[in-house]
């Protein structure tokens, strides 16, 4: 794997460079959302609570006490620890928006104007300042202050009733698919606010709901509803609707994954695996008539599949343009010499001199890409710099690390 020493900055400024971004989210989302601004140059000032910092540093597999996740969450970010709970510190937030071109927060709807930090508060304030809130089920209607995680709203978006087999109880996707969805479209709204700023000189509210990114992927679910009445149902690994489309178990144990659904493609699969008789009946020459016949088709792709190895079976559709893959576990990735070729596996040096391997950057730019610049921070270790940029003197900053307002990265 490419090893990338953050320790030297990229020579090419990203796309956001100049973009200084507050961020006062904690766990998935929010920052997710931060994380991908901060991987194209923006300037996040991450701010956590003293002491604890956010969760997502103790979370699943630990280096040295630190979880390794946190070093993709949190790269490029500086952070600054602030006791939001006292007035002080939210006059330090204030001063920050103040000068800040994003805020970001995935607290509950109300915690922010709880605090003085609400919208009205600090686009008053600053009248340019574009503020993404993140929340379970939004700032509006009847259940915006219910508790709301990403698994609630995988469930409540119309995800969760979809994953599973036929007849066997729904499962959740094997990561925090909801709060990713709606990392990536508070992004995609902030660029948005940011291009109409241009016109306007004004800010805004951007309101992204978990449950609504999560809908927002669910393609036909609604209108068929809608037209037919129809409600869509678990499918297992098959795409209901298109055809073919599955998992097909090989000689060796593994499955293979075949798409050939396009009415050409279709056909050069038929002729691949030998049968010929469907490869020319005029029934199946368009999706339509293959979904009517689904079972039959998957049965003549099974009994082909079934006789060879994962590898085999791959090889010989590759010779003839049917897309087909395997099924990845990490391993695979880690070894796969695509995801090299992408610069998608790369390696960053840690602060105690170690190597970790950390997922490459998305999307790609051809002349401003985005760049790992430097590791995830300590707790409070950029409070001091962030405030003498406030314009602080060591004194000030000493009396209000005395007071427990802040805290830098030794305490």
């Amino acid at each position: 794997m490419p090893t990338q020493d953050c320790s030297t900055p990229s020579p090419v400024p990203g796309p956001l460079a100049g973009l200084k971004v507050l961020e006062l989210g904690q766990l998935i989302a929010g920052p997710f959302a931060a994380k991908t601004l901060a991987d194209f140059g923006a300037d996040i000032i991450k701010i956590e609570t003293p002491g604890t910092g956010d969760p997502l540093r103790k979370w699943r597999l630990l280096k040295d006490g630190i979880s390794v996740w946190w070093q993709v969450q949190s790269r490029n970010k500086r952070s600054v620890a602030l006791d939001l709970k006292q007035p002080a510190a939210q006059d330090i937030v204030r001063r920050l928006a103040s000068e800040s071109d994003v805020l970001i927060e995935n607290f509950r709807p109300g915690a922010m104007e709880g605090w003085g930090l609400g919208p009205d508060a600090l686009l008053k304030l600053n009248p340019r300042l574009i503020m993404l809130r993140i929340s379970g089920y939004g700032q509006t209607g009847p259940y915006r202050d219910k508790p709301g995680f990403g698994v609630v709203a995988e469930a409540m978006g119309g995800l969760r009733h979809l994953t599973a087999e036929p007849g066997r109880v729904p499962v959740r996707v094997g990561v925090s698919i909801g709060d990713t969805l709606a990392a990536l479209h508070g992004v995609i709204g902030i660029l948005l606010a940011l291009q109409e700023r241009q016109r306007s000189g004004q800010g805004q509210v951007i309101d992204v709901a978990l449950y609504e990114a999560v809908f927002n992927c669910m393609e036909s679910l609604l209108p068929e509803y809608s037209a037919f009445g129809a409600v869509r149902g678990a499918a297992g690994s098959a795409l209901p609707g298109i055809a073919p489309s599955n998992a097909y178990r090989c000689k060796d144990g593994g499955y293979a994954l075949i798409a050939g659904n396009g009415d050409s493609i279709f056909k050069r699969l038929m002729n691949t695996i030998g049968r010929d008789d469907l490869c020319t009946d005029p029934s199946l020459a368009d999706n339509a008539g293959r979904v009517a016949q689904v079972e039959k088709i998957d049965d003549a792709i099974g009994q082909w599949t079934a006789e060879r190895t994962v590898g085999e079976v791959l090889a010989a559709l590759d010779a003839v343009a049917v897309p087909a893959g395997r099924i990845y576990t990490v391993a695979d990735i880690a070894a796969d010499p695509h995801y090299q070729a992408r610069g998608m596996l790369n390696e960053v040096r840690m602060d105690d001199g170690s190597l970790l391997a950390v997922p490459g950057i998305v999307p790609k730019l051809s002349r401003t890409p985005g760049s790992h610049r430097r590791n995830a921070p300590q707790i409070g270790q950029d409070t001091d710099a962030v405030l003498r940029e406030m314009g602080l003197s060591p004194d000030q900053i000493k009396a209000l690390k005395d007071q427990g307002i802040v805290a830098g990265a030794s305490q």
